[in-house]
């Protein structure tokens, strides 16, 4: 458990924001983590248009992401 301290807490928050609005936008929150870890870690963030790019309600999102719901 990191959150022990204040910074911990801090971190905590952003990731579990992270994974609810994921999930809120019918993302599968362990995948997309990864997808944006692999992405963050293997560019450099000059640009805004990365980090657009990542957004969890962006276009650009793989379909593989999103959750599959039978109707």
């Amino acid at each position: 458990m990191f959150s022990k301290t204040a910074k911990g807490a801090k971190s905590s928050a952003l990731l579990y924001s992270i994974v609810e609005t994921a999930k809120a936008n019918g993302l599968a929150a362990e995948k997309y983590l990864v997808y944006l870890f692999e992405a963050l870690a293997n560019s450099e963030i000059k640009e805004m248009d990365l980090l657009e790019k990542c957004m969890l309600w962006s276009e650009n999102i793989p379909d593989q992401l999103h959750v599959k719901t039978t109707k």
